[in-house]
Order: C-alpha cells, then structure tokens, then sequence
C-alpha cells in the first residue's frame, strides 16, 4: 500500500521520521524509521533514505507500506557472483527476491546489492536494470558496470542477441520432447497475462528434460522478451510451473522457474555463457522420482 501525504504547519522542521508517525495513523516512529532505511519514502519525488531529513510544510510524503514479514536483508555468498569483466557482472539472482526497486524498497533488492558491490571496488556507477526476472524466479542476471556496457547489453537484448535458457517445474507430461509455443501475450488483469488475439508476438522453444508422470523439469528458451512469456506459455498447454499460483500452479515453496544460463558477447565480442547452478527445491528433483528423457 502506498500512503501519499502532505505535510502541514504541524510538521514544518519536523525530522521525517517524526512527519510520518503523525501524518500516518497506525505508523509509530520506529516503523517509519524502518520504512525509509529501505527505500520505501520519498519527499516531492526523491527518494529519502535519511531519518532525520528535516520536513517543510508542503512537502509531498509518499512511503510503501509493505506487508508483515515481506521485507528481507540480501546477503549473497561469493559464489553467487557468476562471472566478471571490466564492463559487467553476472549473479545468481535468489528466489523471492527482487530483481530491482519496488515503491515499497530498495535495500534488499538485487539492485541495491549490485550498487554496492560496486561502490566496494570504487565504482560509483548505480545498478542499471536492463533486463529483468520475476520476485519468484531465480537464476542469471546481467549488470553492466557503466553507460557503455549498458548501452551494449541493452542492444542485445533488443536485438535478440542474447540466448537465455530456463528450468521449470511442471505439472503434467509433455506429449513431445521437443515443442514451440508460438501464442501472441497481452495484458488480461493486474499483473497478469494471458494469451489472447491482438497480443504481442511471442515465441517459446521447449524441451522435456525429465518426467514423472505427474511433474516434468522442462527446458525453456524464449525467443522474444515479453512479460510472463515462459508462465503463460506452459500454462497455456496445460503445463503450469508448480508454485506458480497465479497460473494455476499447485503449491510450492517457491515458483519453480530457474534462468540457468545467459549467453552474451563481450566487449570484445568474446562469447561468455554464465550458468547458475540449480539450488533449494530443485536440489530434491530425484525425490519426486523424475526420469530423464
């Protein structure tokens, strides 16, 4: 929830802390502390991250009132840093982490690790987000270190330049092993898609990688960028990603999708592929008695 207000004669010289506790019922001053430590507040626009900001009267508050127990600190071992050069990184991106700033925080995101990972080697440069995977995906994202990289990576990406292959769990068995879901996405409902007619033009190539019966680990490789692409492709066939409840998956402890892999070019126009191990649940695949194909 997004609490937008303005301060008044009351909270003019006020510390933002003590603005927000009194413009905001039920918000105590230690909540509002907390709130603007993780990038969840901005005056007139600005992201605050200062408890002690002074307010002027008229100033525009907005603060993201997350719910209990959603907010998380990251802290990722040295593993989980894939690859580097003088122009990027590559880091294995946790599940129910995300991927960039939200109005509701910034600390705890991947963006605000990558940021100051950068400011420990002295680069000053902020985490710029040119591609992005969803809260409960995990696996390979790119960070490129400056405008340049950015500027590289970026037509890439647009360009279709970039191979990036995917693991998901799924309900059902496939019928074949190798099989393209060529089906246009649109918009169908808040933060959700749906195939539908007059969508945008959007392309999956999918292999089965083992089955139960039950549950199958499918290979997944898109070939166009949209919003939700993988999900709504296999749920459109009858195959949901388990954990994914929003397209009928059943329950999991985490939406098992996991980007293992993204295959670029670098500066020097050297092929690098980075591969993010598989981790957590998908660690216990043999549990669930998945043969391969």
């Amino acid at each position: 929830m997004i609490l937008r207000k303005t301060a008044a004669a009351e909270q003019n010289n006020c510390r933002l802390d003590d603005a927000i506790a009194t413009l905001c019922a039920g918000i105590s001053k230690s909540e509002a502390r907390r709130i603007i430590d993780r990038g969840g507040c901005t005056v007139n626009v600005a992201l605050v991250r200062v408890a002690s900001r002074g307010v002027k009267a008229g100033d525009v508050i907005e603060i993201g009132v997350m719910e209990a127990g959603r907010f998380q600190e990251l802290h990722l071992p040295p593993e989980a840093l894939l690859y580097e050069d003088a122009e990027l990184i590559a880091v294995n991106k946790p599940a129910g982490i995300n991927s960039q700033r939200t109005p509701y925080q910034l600390k705890g995101t991947l963006e605000y690790w990558v940021t100051e990972y950068f400011k420990a080697q002295g680069n000053s440069e902020p985490a710029r987000v040119v591609h992005r995977l969803d809260r409960g995906t995990s696996g390979t994202m790119l960070f490129p270190k400056n405008r340049q990289g950015a500027a590289r990576l970026s037509k890439q990406f647009q360009d279709g330049l970039i191979d990036k292959l995917y693991l998901a769990l799924v309900t059902g068995c496939p019928e074949q092993e190798h099989w393209t879901v060529d089906a246009p996405i649109g918009k169908v409902a808040s933060a959700r898609y749906g195939v539908i007619e007059g969508g945008k033009a959007s392309q999956t190539e999918f292999r089965t990688v083992a089955s139960s019966g039950d549950i199958s680990l499918v290979e997944a490789r898109p070939l166009t960028g949209r919003t939700h692409q993988i999900r709504v492709h296999l749920a459109s066939v009858g195959l949901p990603i388990c954990g994914d409840t929003t397209y009928g998956g059943i329950s999991a402890g985490r939406m098992m999708l996991h980007c293992s892999s993204m295959t670029f070019r670098n500066s020097k126009m050297v092929e690098i592929t980075a591969f993010a191990p598989l981790a957590g649940e998908f660690d216990e695949l043999e549990s669930v008695g998945l043969r391969k194909s």
